[in-house]
């Protein structure tokens, strides 16, 4: 069943990255409503939070990403073997 497991890695592809993606969009868009309401276009006022908040983020699901990945290899390893 090669096809599911394939879009199973797609689903979980999905689910990892999503709570990453979606931190990172809400910090855009709360910095980009901060700089019109203030006015300042400063570059760094637009990455630097984000960045901040992306790697805070990836350190605290960090642990529950690797967990599911590994879960997902290891069927996949069983998988495979009850194929042979």
């Amino acid at each position: 069943m090669p096809t599911g497991a394939a879009v199973e890695a797609l689903w979980l592809v999905g689910a990892v990255s999503l709570p990453i993606l979606i931190v990172a969009a809400v910090v855009g868009l709360i910095v980009a409503a901060l700089q019109a309401a203030t006015q300042i276009q400063d570059p760094t006022v637009a990455h630097l939070p984000r960045l901040i908040v992306v790697v805070v983020a990836l350190a605290a699901l960090g642990p529950w990403m690797a967990t599911e990945i590994a879960r997902f290899g290891e069927r996949c390893i069983v998988e495979s073997a009850r194929v042979r």
